[in-house]
């Protein structure tokens, strides 16, 4: 056979290959899209179909991630590493993003399960059932010491009642959703007491302020510390309620920023803002804020929107600095990820969750959306985006934990609902036309060689070549 007659086969290897690329990574997802696009739970405040299925393909691989990380001594060894610096540098994708991300799991988790008792149709089997390693796994995560050498190096060995706040809420946090999950008394007793020496702490502290690492005090983890505390008083049985109405001094004026927000750092002698807040953190705290402060939670609400939130360049969102800042243009960091077209990433994907809590569906549909078009589903259950965004190497599956943890926030029990009449904005209808666009695209080749098969065959009158 000559070398002319096997060109055609090549063309349909290529082709095929083509065809499969498109169907995998473009019409398959976009397809999923179009069901995810339309479904009522993102104009009305219930759990997305999205985020149960994000569940269903997250649970058996966390498990497997966490056990693997729990068997290994890659904690330790950026312990180690921390200890031969004398820089403040914390390699938070290392240190931090593993905990914060299983922490992320355990909340979503709470209300999935919430979600199916209030109706099993949700799922065939209750999300504590099939996910029940990868609980067990994320919580016995969260409560290695060896996951703590990092902060050890900067608190030494009292690091479980000296400051260190970032550390002790995700420490608060995992040992109370464990238990609420499992009805396991095995955390009880280190939960009463990192919940009881914490909120000490802050009581006692001269502007309520405590840091999270030395010379650091980022005053909206702290709100989400007193949110975890008073969580945890429904496992212990215990009331913090006077504590948390004492502890809002830490973030009123003048320890707010010029907008009435609290800021994004703060100096703990003096509790005055070092600089104004951020999205990223603002954001996170309107998610925590509704269920400890309701009255105070609408405020900030509304001034977070009046100076943060904007609809431009076909898409809607939350920005890292406020309008007219002179820090506008900045280009993004560890805890905001990117930012583009002023736009951050982490202030609208944690603003997705603050919406929904804060029962704005009209912010939180359109954000829900923009984020399920840009997190790429693949056929497999990843979303190819954020867990490319992720570390592979510490915290694989952090962006995919934090989208269903926004996905899975709903309005508290009393919050106005302001309903959403549309989903879609001019960047998702963009999306949607690339998924399908590029699918006809790479299909295209495989379209033309059946065209050309259909024109040789002598039964339409043209005489194959062979």
């Amino acid at each position: 056979m000559s070398a002319s007659n096997r060109l055609p086969f090549w063309r349909w290897i290529r082709a095929l290959v083509y065809l499969g690329l498109g169907l995998f990574f473009f019409l398959l997802p976009g397809l999923r899209l179009v069901s995810d696009l339309n479904d009522p739970a993102l104009k009305s405040g219930a759990i997305p179909q999205a985020a149960w299925r994000l569940h269903n393909s997250l649970a058996f691989k966390y498990a497997a991630w966490a056990n693997g990380r729990l068997a290994s001594n890659r904690a330790e060894q950026l312990g180690t590493a921390k200890a031969s610096s004398t820089a403040f540098d914390p390699d938070v994708a290392g240190t931090e993003w593993p905990l914060f991300g299983s922490v992320f799991y355990l909340w979503s988790e709470e209300s999935l399960q919430a979600a199916w008792e209030a109706d099993p149709k949700q799922a065939s089997v209750a999300p504590v059932v099939y996910a029940h390693e990868a609980i067990e796994a994320a919580a016995n995560l969260v409560t290695d010491p060896r996951q703590a050498a990092w902060v050890q190096q900067y608190w030494g060995p009292n690091y479980l009642h000296h400051q260190n706040l970032f550390y002790r809420f995700l420490l608060i946090s995992a040992m109370t959703s464990y238990t609420h999950l499992t009805g396991n008394p095995r955390f009880v007793e280190p939960l009463r007491d990192q919940v009881e020496t914490l909120s000490a702490e802050i009581d006692a502290s001269p502007h309520g302020l405590v840091e999270d690492y030395p010379g650091q005090c980022f005053p909206t983890d702290i709100i989400g510390a007193i949110t975890a505390i008073r969580r945890a008083d429904a496992v212990l049985q215990m009331d913090h309620s006077a504590f948390v109405n004492r502890a809002i001094r830490g973030f009123q004026p003048p320890q707010a920023d010029a907008f009435g927000l609290p800021p994004y750092m703060a100096g703990i002698q003096s509790g005055l803002p070092r600089g104004g807040s951020r999205g990223c953190g603002t954001s996170f705290a309107l998610i925590c804020a509704p269920e400890i402060w309701p009255v105070v939670a609408k405020v900030w609400s509304k001034a977070y929107d009046t100076n943060f939130w904007q609809e431009h360049w076909g898409l809607v969102g939350f920005r890292e600095y406020a309008r007219d800042s002179p820090e506008a243009q900045f280009m993004g960091d560890v805890d905001s990820g990117p930012v583009l077209l002023e736009y951050g990433f982490a202030a609208s994907a944690f603003g997705t969750g603050a919406a929904r809590a804060n029962g704005r569906m009209d912010e939180a549909g359109p954000l829900s959306a923009e984020m399920l078009v840009s997190s790429w589903p693949l056929p497999t259950g990843t979303l190819m985006i954020p867990r490319l965004l992720s570390s592979a190497t510490d915290a694989p599956y952090l962006g995919e934990a934090g989208i269903l943890y926004c996905l899975t926030r709903q309005p508290l029990i009393g919050i106005t609902v302001m309903p959403c009449t549309s989903v879609m904005t001019p960047f998702v209808w963009g999306m949607m036309a690339i998924y399908l666009g590029v699918t006809a695209f790479l299909a295209l080749p495989f379209l033309e060689l059946i065209c050309s098969a259909y024109r040789s065959n002598p039964k339409h009158g043209v005489k194959a070549q062979i």
